[in-house]
C-alpha cells in the first residue's frame, strides 16, 4: 500500500496528524491515538480506510472484553449441546471456533485497517495480552492445531480516552499521537466541512460561545467537537436568532439548546449559578 494519508474531504486532518498516520503505516506499527472524547479518534480510522481504499474492521472494546476474543473463541457449550442431539457437526471441532476481529483482519485478502477502539476500557492486562500477536501478526489455534498468519499486515489504529494508563511494554510497540483540541481556525474548517452553506456570523457567534463555555473553570465535562457540531445543527434547525446566543456583554450565561453541549447536571447547575450572579451584578 503506497498511498499516503492526506485527510479526506469529510475529515480535516492537521499536518502533525498526517505525519503520525503515515509514520505508523511506514513503520508498520500500531498507531495509538489519544485525545479528549469527541475529538474524532474513531472517525479517523474510518477516514484512513477511505483514504487508503482499504476495508475497515472495527473491534469495540468494553470493560468485559478479553484479548482472546479478538483472536477466536471455542464454543464448547454449543458442541456439547449438539453432541447430545446427535449432530454430526461435533466431529469437526472447527465448526465451533468463532473467529475474532484479528482473525478477520489477518485473513483479509486486501490490507485492511483494524480499529481497536477505546482500549483503555478493558482490563489493564488486555494490551499486554495482544503484544505477541500484534508483533508477529500471527497466532495459534490450539483446538485445531493451526497457525493463523496475516496475509497482509493490517494498518492498526488504537484509540484511548486516557481512562487508565497503558503498560510501558505496549506503548513501546506503538507510534503515539495525541489529538489536540482544535484551535479556532481548525474548528472553523471542521464546521465548514459539515455545514458548507452556513452563515459565517452564526459560526462566529456559536464558536465564541462554545470556547467561552469550555473555558469556564470547574466544568466536569467540557463540550467537544462532536457536541459543537450537534449544537450548530440544532441552531440551524430551530432557526435560533443570533441575538439569542449573546445577551449584551454578559458572559457565561447558559446558551439556548444547551443540552447538546452540557452532558451532566453538575455543569448545568454551576452555569445556572453563574448566570444568576451575572444578572445580579448587572442589575
Amino acid at each position: 500500500m503506497t498511498q499516503r494519508f492526506e485527510g479526506t474531504q469529510d475529515y480535516v486532518a492537521t499536518e502533525d496528524l498526517k505525519v503520525a498516520v503515515n509514520a505508523a503505516v511506514g513503520l508498520q506499527r500500531p498507531l495509538l491515538v489519544k485525545g479528549e472524547p469527541g475529538t474524532g479518534k474513531t472517525v479517523l480510522a474510518e477516514e484512513i480506510a477511505k483514504s487508503l481504499n482499504a476495508p475497515l474492521i472495527t473491534w469495540h472494546i468494553k470493560s468485559t472484553t478479553k484479548a482472546q476474543q479478538g483472536l477466536y473463541e471455542y464454543d464448547a457449550v454449543a458442541r456439547l449441546r449438539d453432541s447430545q442431539l446427535g449432530d454430526e457437526r461435533v466431529n469437526n471441532i472447527s465448526n465451533y471456533i468463532v473467529r475474532g476481529k484479528l482473525w478477520e483482519a489477518f485473513q483479509n485478502d486486501v490490507r485492511p485497517v483494524l480499529l481497536i477502539d477505546e482500549i483503555d476500557k478493558a482490563d489493564i492486562e488486555f494490551p499486554n495480552d495482544l503484544l505477541l500477536e500484534l508483533d508477529r501478526m500471527e497466532f495459534h489455534v490450539y483446538e485445531t492445531k493451526e497457525t493463523i498468519s496475516a496475509r497482509e499486515r493490517p494498518v492498526v489504529i488504537i484509540t484511548s480516552n486516557n481512562e487508565k494508563e497503558l503498560p510501558d511494554a505496549f506503548l513501546r510497540r506503538c507510534f503515539f499521537h495525541y489529538i489536540k483540541f482544535p484551535d479556532t481556525d481548525t474548528m472553523r474548517a471542521i464546521v465548514d466541512v459539515h455545514f458548507p452553506d452556513i452563515q459565517k456570523r452564526l459560526v462566529n457567534e456559536a464558536m465564541a460561545v462554545f470556547y467561552e463555555l469550555r473555558d469556564v473553570p470547574g466544568l466536569k465535562k467540557r463540550p467537544s467537537t462532536s457536541e459543537l457540531l450537534d449544537w450548530i445543527k440544532l441552531l440551524m434547525i430551530e432557526d435560533i436568532p443570533l441575538e439569542a446566543l449573546r445577551s449584551g456583554d454578559q458572559k457565561d450565561l447558559i446558551p439556548p439548546l444547551y443540552g447538546a453541549l452540557l452532558k451532566n447536571e453538575q455543569d448545568v447547575h454551576m452555569l445556572e449559578r453563574l448566570a444568576f450572579l451575572n444578572r445580579r451584578e448587572n442589575s
